[in-house]
């Protein structure tokens, strides 16, 4: 294999640590909530993971643990925001916060912990299509599930009657109490959901593409999951190609520095962020970059 293949086949491993979170974010702000605690999800979920992992064995059981996790940090969340009006954005950085505290306690036992990794599986058949099949399809599962959770999370948002719910509720909720719906729990399933989305995110990270854990290992990841979904004009398919372009950069740099490429380390630290930053805001500019009313509505009253 390639450096450029190379980098494209650890770009998808690593720009799925950002998909997870960034569907799950995409689904809250459809809600009208941003969740800017994803990064503290994301920690959650990968130390939780790693903590059931170890102790059981299995990596499996470690992922629904991740999945557990992200869904407390963000039911807090959602309670603190739907039912206590809290500031989005404060409440959002004050549980990521308490979380890079706690898992930076709890984790301490865990730095060294050792656990068997989500296995790489290879796709019959579709593997062994020259160069697309080792840069797609040769992956741990969790990498398959994120291309049908792209797909079951646009068809659930635009062809069925809970995505509707969910969208009228980021647009207009009064309008959704007007029909009898429940627009504040509308909003915390969302919130919650997704935020489960972001904890296996860093379950991801942490038992399927490290495979241990550090203090702070989502390395802002969850920031970079907000930013794709406020570029990628709320759909489903440009976050894909946001959190895929991430990868590839992350996996750039390393691929660079392997090489023996003399290039300032301090830029290619940077060059992941600074990539997919620009790369979505040309992408955002394309059209349809207007946001949920209702978000933009709460965010304004935040500020």
């Amino acid at each position: 294999m390639n450096g450029f293949e190379q980098t494209l086949t650890t770009g998808i491993e690593g720009g799925t640590i950002i998909l997870y979170p960034a569907l799950g974010e995409l689904i809250g702000e459809r809600a009208g909530i941003v969740n800017l605690g994803t990064e503290g999800c994301m920690l959650g979920g990968a130390l939780a993971a790693i903590v059931v992992g170890s102790i059981t064995g299995s990596a499996w059981l470690g992922v629904l643990a991740g999945f557990g996790a992200g869904a407390d940090v963000g039911l807090a969340h959602a309670l603190l925001v739907v039912k206590r009006n809290a500031n989005q954005l404060a409440s959002g950085l004050v549980l990521w916060f308490l979380a890079l505290g706690l898992t930076s306690v709890l984790g301490a036992n865990y730095v060294s912990a050792i656990v068997t990794p989500l296995p790489v599986i290879k796709v019959t058949g579709l593997g062994s299509i020259p160069w697309i099949g080792p840069i797609f399809f040769d992956h741990d599962p969790l990498v398959y599930v994120s291309y049908v959770l792209v797909a079951v999370v646009t068809w659930a948002l635009y062809r069925t009657r809970l995505g509707l719910v969910i969208r009228a509720t980021g647009e207009r909720p009064e309008v959704v109490a007007v029909a009898g719906r429940r627009p504040d729990w509308i909003q915390i399933g969302a919130v919650t959901f997704g935020a489960a989305l972001a904890g296996v995110g860093g379950a991801q990270l942490s038992v399927g593409y490290v495979g241990n854990w550090s203090d702070d290992m989502t390395n802002g990841y969850g920031f970079i999951a907000v930013a794709v979904v406020l570029f990628a004009a709320w759909r489903p398919l440009l976050v894909l190609a946001g959190s895929y372009l991430f990868g590839v950069a992350v996996a750039a740099a390393s691929v660079l520095e392997a090489h023996g490429v003399q290039v300032n380390q301090y830029f290619l630290n940077a060059l992941p962020y600074l990539v997919t930053l620009l790369a979505l805001v040309l992408l955002g500019r394309s059209g349809g970059r207007r946001a949920p009313e209702g978000l933009t509505r709460a965010l304004t009253n935040s500020s």
